[in-house]
């Protein structure tokens, strides 16, 4: 498939809010697509790289390139080319990374090259996400939309389904199917604006601790332990104390979803960075152990004994999951069976109290009758955190890309520093309506001081209120943390830029947090 057709509909797609339309588009697109073009489409349209992180920045792209005079490209040309990108290491890397980037861009029209661009940069969201992306292969292939979205949560992966029901049609739907061993995608959570609010959702549930650790899904068959992340990397050989649990549980054959954390010396966890720190050890794992130990912490069971548990209501699963690991390594929780009980309520708030003050991120409220929804933000799981907000400074803004081409999208954020001057806490283009957009380009250019092409540099003048979820030690930044999962809530016109937050009301939030609130990656 010619790069250029992928970008066309990429761009139709964004330019429609209609889903119908959007799915009408995708069909057409994965008909004519070959099957081994698959892996390639699907990451493209969603505005991934299948390589991960390449190296490529602005410094490489802000020189243009003229465009090709028609299109030769196809997907997997360009795919080849960035995995010979992400190979690119060593002394020189960056002009041989510049070098390869304009030898692509040369061979790409206007139209490729603006889409590379977007794709290298992340700026495209067209909105042609996993699941839209189902429906246009349903479309396409004739195959219900319901039973291709199943394969997908028992594969773990929509490229290797949409490859396969192209290449053999929709009797190779029967092939995925829950099986020790092989992964699949984790249920994950919607945001609820307060516990009250989510059981109100929800009725009857469960109100679970939401944990400051790293997402695992643990299979044993026998003595075979595997251990896989939430994006399914396989790292049994970094958690040897998990596999040595799991070895121990009463059962030959399990699928468990849970959570790997570490207990300080007080017994609360400690900040998700040194967790990540000890989990990305693969040199020495027996001393990173001793330095760190992990726990395992198990909140559902898919599978046990070869019975498949993905139908089963979560209450069922957690009887299950209660029978096989004992209560030290199970997530705490606590059951409201009617939600209209006031008393009920009154322990559900005393234990989202509790387990903030034990350090931990939140909870998360699970319907009881829920079934489990691998590989999906499932509506029935609801994840209630404390809201941060603070009172910044914008101190620059970078020129858009894709839908934002020409608009002031991605913020840089400051709060006031001890010298009167201004810290850079992080960036960035969440939250942002098209209206807000279009103020804050006009607002931004009348304070600009400097306009490179990329960052229009302001004065910092303009206050912005932010919601995070906590903070991250960042060496890139000046006061040595940066904000996590920022994005704006509004605008403050009525504040000064000496009103704004300082970074010691910053480090303090850090330190009111310390033991677990900051800096966790949105798990569950």
């Amino acid at each position: 498939m010619l790069l250029a057709e992928l970008a066309r509909v990429s761009a139709d797609v964004a330019a429609t809010s209609a889903r119908s339309r959007k799915t009408a588009l995708l069909a057409g697109l994965f008909r004519a697509a070959a099957p081994e073009d698959v892996p390639v489409v699907i990451p493209y349209l969603a505005g991934r790289l299948p390589q991960g992180r390449i190296g490529v920045g602005w410094s490489v792209l802000r020189e243009p390139v003229p465009p090709a005079g028609h299109a030769t490209l196809t997907v997997r040309d360009v795919d080849a080319a960035l995995t010979g990108l992400a190979r690119v290491a060593g002394p020189g890397a960056q002009g041989e990374r510049r070098r390869l980037v304009r030898q692509l861009m040369a061979a790409a029209t206007g139209p490729e090259q603006r889409f590379l661009v977007g794709l290298l940069t992340g700026e495209v969201r067209q909105g042609a996400l996993d699941a839209l992306a189902v429906e246009g292969l349903a479309a396409a292939t004739e195959v219900p939309a319901a039973e291709l979205r199943r394969a997908v949560m028992l594969a773990g992966s929509l490229q290797d389904v949409a490859r396969a029901v192209l290449s053999e049609g929709p009797s190779a739907l029967a092939e995925f199917r829950l099986t020790v061993g092989r992964p699949v995608g984790p249920m994950l959570a919607h945001s609820a604006a307060s516990l009250d609010a989510a059981i109100d959702r929800l009725g009857a549930c469960a109100v679970e601790q939401k944990l400051d650790g790293i997402r695992v899904q643990v299979h044993r068959d026998g003595p075979d332990v595997w251990i896989y992340t939430r994006t399914l990397d396989e790292v049994t050989d970094r958690l040897p104390e998990v596999t040595g649990l799991a070895r121990g549980l009463p059962a030959a054959r399990f699928i468990l979803d849970g959570e790997v954390i570490a207990l300080g010396g007080d017994g609360r966890p400690v900040p998700f960075q040194r967790v990540a720190g000890r989990f990305g050890s693969r040199v020495d794992v027996s001393a990173a152990r001793a330095a760190l130990p992990l726990s395992p912490v198990f909140f559902d069971a898919l599978s046990v004994e070869d019975r498949d548990l993905l139908e089963q209501p979560c209450e069922r699963r957690y009887a299950e999951l209660a029978r096989l690991v004992p209560e030290e390594a199970r997530v705490g929780r606590c059951v409201i069976r009617d939600p209209g009980d006031a008393a009920a309520r009154a322990a559900a708030e005393d234990f989202w109290r509790r387990t903030l003050r034990q350090g931990h991120e939140g909870v998360v409220i699970k319907s009881l009758e829920a079934p489990y929804s691998a590989g999906r933000r499932g509506a029935s799981w609801l994840k209630v955190k404390p809201v941060h907000t603070l009172d910044l400074v914008v101190l620059a803004a970078e020129w858009g890309h894709g839908r934002r081409t020409g608009k002031l999208s991605n913020l840089h954020l400051g709060a006031r520093g001890p010298d009167g001057g201004f810290v850079m806490l992080g960036k960035t283009f969440k939250g942002l309506t098209d209206a807000t957009l279009t103020w804050q380009t006009e607002r931004l250019r009348e304070l600009a001081v400097d306009d490179n092409g990329h960052v229009v540099t302001v004065r910092p003048e303009l206050v912005v209120e932010i919601a995070y979820d906590g903070l991250q030690t960042s060496s890139r930044y000046p006061a040595g943390v940066t904000l996590r999962f920022a994005r704006v809530v509004r605008y403050r016109e009525d504040k000064t830029a000496a009103e704004a937050d300082t970074v010691e009301t910053v480090l303090a939030d850090r330190a009111g947090d310390a033991g677990g609130a900051s800096g966790v990656p949105d798990e569950r």
